[in-house]
């Protein structure tokens, strides 16, 4: 059933004291700006009109939806994800393109943070490349990588790349264990030396802590007949969690289970200055739409985003209680640490927590939630 037909067949009654009713396309006679001026919803002529003309379409169109669910792929859900695009692929964007349960998603990136490469840093890891320093050795550097971070994949591809082609088995850390936090960050590394793969482990992890817990049993195994394990290098940013090398160099630990992990900063992080305008024409573009949401990935964006959003009271700083009724937008979170800087700083529990920091994590827990809804 088409909304054409749903608006000449159904009269709904709508909570703001009007009714939409079936007539004629040009019925609609508020304001030359209203932007259903001209369809088949009929609004009346109160002085706020356009707001209910709005509403009214929104109203159908979740009314075709529920009525016939195949509409929902005609009817997609923007998804604004406050983060910076992947390349060459944005596993993002992969997933929630893809129709699931019924429902699809039109994703769209508003980049919240920039990154520039650290060229000390850069500087380190290069050298030690050049002197074929990561290898299985036990005169190595390093007996393995570790990354935990796209942008850090990006800055060791850029040190790939200024010696592609020039020796056969650049950059050489293939006999070696590469540790990956999450399937992203996992297809990042598989594109950085495709004629000489990468070994890379602990994609099913999804997290620093129970990725640094795999690590002490597989690289103990790796390097099973070493007392002492070789240094691992781990590629970050400026700011980052200490889980890893606080796990993994734990003095309680037996030496022989220890493990040194040298951190080397290879980018920083600044907040994209655009980043309010950006935001309000996302907004501004999807604002008849019955529904969307916004995904946040870090507690950096979750101000703005507020305040983009217009929940944000500035006398008090915390989230204007009446402004949570009613609403189109809704709020996810990529896990629990910006789920309780929500909480704790702007007391705002975010409408979805992903269970696990993944695109399968967030689509699930949207899905979930707006099951519950119907």
């Amino acid at each position: 059933m088409s909304l054409e037909t749903l608006n000449s067949t159904f009269a709904l009654q709508l909570t703001r004291q009007y009714v939409t009713t079936p007539y004629p396309s040009s019925a609609c006679q508020n304001s030359p700006n209203c932007p259903r001026r001209g369809t088949l919803v009929q609004c009346d002529n109160h002085h706020d009109g356009e707001i209910k003309c709005q509403i009214a379409q929104r109203t159908l169109e979740t009314f075709a939806m529920a009525q016939n669910p195949s509409l929902a792929s005609a009817v997609k859900v923007p998804i604004l994800l406050l983060k910076t695009k992947s390349t060459p692929g944005d596993s993002y964007e992969d997933l929630l393109s893809r129709e699931s349960d019924g429902c699809a998603f039109e994703p769209a990136f508003v980049p919240v943070l920039h990154h520039t490469f650290q060229e000390q840093g850069l500087a380190t890891v290069r050298h030690v490349l050049q002197q074929r320093g990561i290898n299985p050795g036990t005169d190595a550097s390093y007996g393995g990588l570790i990354f935990t971070s796209q942008r850090a994949v990006e800055a060791f591809a850029s040190l790939v790349d200024e010696r592609k082609g020039t020796e056969e088995d650049w950059p050489h850390p293939q006999n070696i264990p590469v540790y990956s936090v999450g399937p992203a960050t996992t297809r990042a590394l598989q594109s950085v030396s495709p004629h000489a793969p990468l070994q890379i482990f602990g994609e099913h992890t999804g997290n620093g802590d129970a990725l640094a817990k795999y690590i002490m049993d597989h690289y103990g195994q790796w390097y099973q007949d070493r007392p002492t394990k070789p240094p691992l290098l781990f590629l970050v940013g400026e700011q980052r969690r200490d889980i890893i090398p606080k796990t993994l160099m734990d003095t309680t630990l037996p030496s022989g289970k220890r493990i040194q992990v040298d951190e080397v900063v290879v980018y920083g992080t600044g907040v994209m200055e655009s980043f309010p305008q950006d935001f309000e024409k996302h907004l501004k573009d999807t604002e008849d739409r019955p529904t969307r949401w916004v995904v946040v990935f870090s507690p950096t964006g979750c101000e703005g985003m507020l305040r983009g959003l217009g929940m944000l009271d500035e006398s008090t700083g915390k989230v204007k209680k009446d402004g949570l009724e009613g609403r189109q937008t809704f709020i996810a979170t990529i896990g629990p640490t910006t789920r309780d800087y929500l909480r704790r700083t702007f007391d705002l529990d975010p409408d979805v927590c992903a269970e696990e920091p993944s695109p399968a994590g967030v689509q699930r827990g949207i899905l979930n939630f707006m099951g519950k809804q119907t």
